[in-house]
């Protein structure tokens, strides 16, 4: 068995190869141009190197295309007599997808692009040669940068390996998932879109299963756990009749796997469990599945009298609120509409909610403005 889980391992890393979330580049500003002293000339500014956020865009591709991995901008031109004003350098876009942190080697974010077009310098180019600098150009900056991706998406199912996340994804989205009997089938994330009748969609990302440890980086917990950041709710998967890795490992029921699967959320990140939540008990159609069932929402329900049935560790101060608790079959399809139907209200509770804290905070703001004597300005704007 051990040798058979080295080679799923083996697997994995290999195939999330194919995945590139991070990024190290190299990128430098071009040079200004010569200035010319008898003419008092200036010559050009050295090009910028710019990151552009693009649909369609990954860094797999960047990768591939640029393997040095190398970004320069372009030379200013020097000054002449047919042109006293060098021409600037081109500068040098770099298209990246949304959902991208830059950062330094040091880890001090420089920009996050999250939405498509939007831009950041990284190196500047180089002054071109004036009088103030004696006519001799500036060479551009130099940086060494980190690309880090985080996907962006409305909902992240969430789970250990073999909870049926694939299959649910494909249910829901009919996305092309590979779905297999063996833990780890996904080994990458995907992303699937949800369609209504109304042409709204709901986009739900299929992180890899989690193994307990991923919050110390067991596995390839970081990798995955980054994802769920950004994401704006969870959807935790769990197999309605546990979870079991291996042979050597205990048989852990639906109650301690969920609790097994916060632990791991909480311990890499206490904020993700801010995030609004729904609970989905999967593989409804196994024998005793009913019968699994009432006891799960049983515990859930009484959740302080089961708590000895937890590691230590894994006993929550506060036991987390789900906004639904959906049963469902992945793989014959049942309460998979109505799984469609909460989602998107899920979301639209989210929003609402939102909007009135929104509403909130303005009237909070417009009453102790008023109680300063603070006037509003037509423009919306206030005055003293």
């Amino acid at each position: 068995m051990i040798g058979t889980m080295v080679w799923i391992s083996r697997i994995c890393c290999r195939k999330y190869g194919n995945f590139v979330d991070n990024l190290r580049l190299y990128v430098r500003g071009g040079s200004g141009g010569m200035g010319v002293p008898r003419l008092g000339g200036h010559g050009g500014d050295g090009g910028d190197v710019w990151l552009v956020s693009r649909k369609g865009v990954t860094l797999r591709q960047i990768k591939n295309r640029h393997p040095d991995k190398r970004f320069t901008g372009g030379v200013g031109a020097d000054s002449s007599v047919q042109a006293l004003k060098g021409e600037k350098g081109k500068d040098c876009e770099v298209f990246v997808p949304p959902g991208i942190s830059v950062t330094t080697d040091e880890g001090k974010v420089i920009a996050v692009l999250n939405a498509l077009g939007d831009r950041v310098c990284v190196a500047k180019g180089g002054r071109g040669g004036s009088l103030h600098s004696g006519f001799l150009p500036s060479k551009g900056q130099i940086r060494q940068i980190r690309l880090d991706l985080k996907l962006i998406a409305d909902m992240g199912l969430v789970g250990f390996p073999n909870a049926g996340k694939s299959t649910l994804l494909t249910a829901l989205s009919h996305a092309q998932t590979r779905i297999a009997s063996y833990p780890f089938t996904t080994v990458r994330p995907e992303i699937g879109m949800v369609m209504y009748d109304d042409h709204k969609q709901v986009s739900v990302a299929d992180l890899p299963g989690l193994i307990e440890g991923a919050h110390m980086n067991k596995g390839l917990g970081h990798k995955f756990l980054k994802h769920v950041e950004r994401i704006r709710q969870l959807l935790i998967v769990v197999d309605v009749c546990g979870f079991q890795l291996a042979d050597s490992t205990p048989l852990r029921s639906a109650f301690q796997t969920l609790h097994l699967l916060i632990r791991e959320l909480r311990l890499y990140n206490k904020e993700l469990l801010r995030k609004h939540v729904v609970l989905i008990i999967n593989k409804m159609d196994l024998p005793d599945a009913d019968e699994k069932l009432h006891e799960f929402l049983h515990q859930l329900e009484n959740h302080h009298d089961f708590s000895h049935l937890l590691p230590d560790d894994a006993t929550p101060e506060h036991f987390l609120k789900f906004q639904h608790i959906v049963p469902v079959s992945a793989s014959t399809g049942v309460g998979i509409p109505l799984l469609k139907r909460l989602l998107r209200t899920s979301l639209e509770e989210q929003d609402a909610m939102a909007t009135e804290n929104q509403r909130e905070d303005k009237l909070q703001e417009l009453r102790r403005l008023q109680s300063t004597s603070v006037k509003p300005r037509m423009d919306g704007s206030f005055l003293e």
